[in-house]
């Protein structure tokens, strides 16, 4: 469970009303002001209220949670926040709410009069439905679910993207280089902004005096701009500092640049960087990257579940990535960023009430409840036949008219075949990566094809040098496309080390033709 407890401010909570919080938002000039949502979707806010910035009606500042009764029955998808501030909040039904600070028209409603409560946006928004919302010190993004993006707000460096330095009132698409790209992510700095697209391509425009818009100087771009220097790497998703940038690719692999005074880019120096470098923080692979337009600290989660920050960290400059005890990239900016603030809205899980789907993933392999078990390996798997019969096609024919109790099974490994049976039970699976090509050896037999892919993304995650070849085979015997693709790339990206391996020299004829071929139409042999 989330420790909301890090924050100061929520030492204005009684332990009672901690209990209720299900999501939270830390925001404001010094981390004085707090939105949260609780376990009842209601939803409450308390602190200074600069500007209006808690959305009460009223300047006034409080030091008791008050509820913001304007969004009663509203659930809170997604939140971001500015200087001002001002505040940017879209709902699970794709909504748009905006309060607070509006000298630039950072609101989006077409005036420069603060809003003091919640002003639902739907100037060219009223048919979209927006699933992720940015904002930097005075302007603000949204991404629709088709994968465009809309900005609005101060334009004084092009941070809108509009083509033009003057400020935009009222959400305007950003068009140019992203016209016909599907924007999966977005994220902004302080006067610049950062939208990555479904091919891994990055796109930055706006402000670039410290470089952090990765494009090798520090002239300002009014419209978006592919960050060439990105060439043949995949980006997954983005985080921005006040002025440096963080992306995180599919290898999970760390790039920065921008500004450094402080280290916030990890190189190990204080050198500003103006084109994507790549940041070492430990062999195993990162899975999280954590920045915010507030502050000049980072942060970064590995697969392992290790926390690492650096940069701006309580007044001390980590020019290089610092192992810490956290459990969560969270932890870093409540503990450490100055102010101490959130770089994403919160999300606390109850521990308590059960739902459908928990109380399911709590009877898998229970012998007390269940009715049916698989032998394999000499050992039991307990199950549930109407559970299985209901997720999935093959048992739904082959339990039908079976009155039998135990199922042998000698196709697959104990390890493979309880992973799933897991699955079925909880739609994730928990394997290695090794295991997962078992997986998904029986994931193509039964013809499911979301365990398929989830195989694929666990796979990828233990691809090294060592092994790409061997995950290449196993992609292109299972006809897993997307890993095929994968697995391809890294070997190109890595190209040396992968020639020099057991499992390339032991490459199946066939499999060893057509790589060279593929390899050659990429140009992988030019001197």
């Amino acid at each position: 469970m989330l420790d909301v407890g890090k924050w100061p401010i929520f030492s204005l909570c009684s332990e009672e009303e901690l209990q209720l919080i299900r999501q939270a938002c830390v925001f404001g000039s010094a981390g004085n002001e707090v939105l949260y949502t609780t376990v009842n979707d209601e939803i409450f806010v308390l602190g200074t209220n600069c500007c209006g910035c808690l959305g009460l009606g009223d300047v006034q500042s409080t030091i008791e949670p008050r509820r913001l009764d304007s969004l009663t029955g509203k659930k809170v998808a997604c939140l971001s926040y500015g200087s001002g501030p001002h505040v940017v909040l879209a709902t699970s039904e794709g909504e748009v709410f905006t309060w607070g600070h509006n000298a630039y028209s950072q609101l989006g409603n077409g005036t420069t009069n603060h809003g003091l409560v919640p002003c639902h946006i739907s100037t060219n928004l009223s048919n979209k439905q927006v699933i992720e919302v940015a904002c930097g010190s005075y302007h603000s993004l949204v991404l629709t679910s088709d994968g465009e993006v809309f900005a609005w707000g101060y334009n004084n460096s092009g941070q809108v993207g509009s083509g033009s330095t003057a400020n935009q009132p009222i959400p305007r698409r950003v068009t140019g280089c992203l016209q016909n790209k599907v924007v999966v992510n977005i994220a902004c700095g302080q006067m610049c902004s950062i939208a990555v697209v479904d091919t891994g391509e990055v796109y930055v425009w706006g402000y670039s005096g410290n470089g952090q818009l990765g494009l090798g100087g520090s002239g300002n771009q009014p419209t978006p701009c592919r960050v060439a220097a990105l060439q043949g790497i995949r980006v997954q998703r983005a985080a921005c500092g006040y002025a440096h940038t963080l992306v995180l690719t599919d290898e999970g692999q760390v790039y920065a640049w921008g500004a450094n005074s402080y280290g916030q880019l990890g190189t190990g120096n204080k050198s500003n960087q103006s084109y994507p470098t790549p940041i070492i923080v430990e062999k195993d692979r990162i899975i999280e990257i954590a920045a915010c337009h507030s502050a000049h600290t980072s942060a970064a989660k590995t697969q392992g579940g290790h926390v690492y920050m650096w940069g701006q960290c309580r007044g001390q400059s980590v020019i290089l990535p610092h192992l810490t005890h956290f459990s969560c990239t969270d932890d870093v900016f409540a503990c450490f960023a100055t102010p101490a603030v959130s770089w994403r809205l919160l999300t606390v899980e109850p521990d308590d009430h059960l739902t459908v789907a928990e109380s399911l993933k709590r009877e898998f392999d229970n012998p007390n409840t269940a009715d049916l078990k698989f032998l394999v390996d000499g050992k039991y798997i307990y199950a549930h036949k109407v559970l299985l019969k209901i997720r999935c096609e093959h048992f739904r024919s082959s339990l039908e008219d079976n009155e039998d109790d135990i199922v042998e099974m000698s196709e697959f490994s104990y390890p493979v075949y309880r992973a799933f049976l897991e699955y079925l039970y909880t739609d994730s699976i928990s394997l290695s990566p090794e295991e997962a090509v078992g997986l998904l050896d029986l994931a193509t037999f039964y013809r499911e094809s979301r365990l398929k892919k989830l195989c694929q993304q666990t796979i990828k995650q233990g691809i090294c040098e060592e092994n790409a070849i061997a995950l290449l085979s196993a992609a292109v015997k299972y006809d897993a496309q997307d890993l095929e693709d994968f697995c391809f790339r890294f070997c190109i990206n890595h190209l040396t080390m992968v020639t020099q391996t057991a499992g390339f020299a032991e490459m199946d004829h066939d499999l060893l033709k057509n790589f060279i071929s593929k390899a050659s139409r990429v140009g992988a042999f030019k001197n």
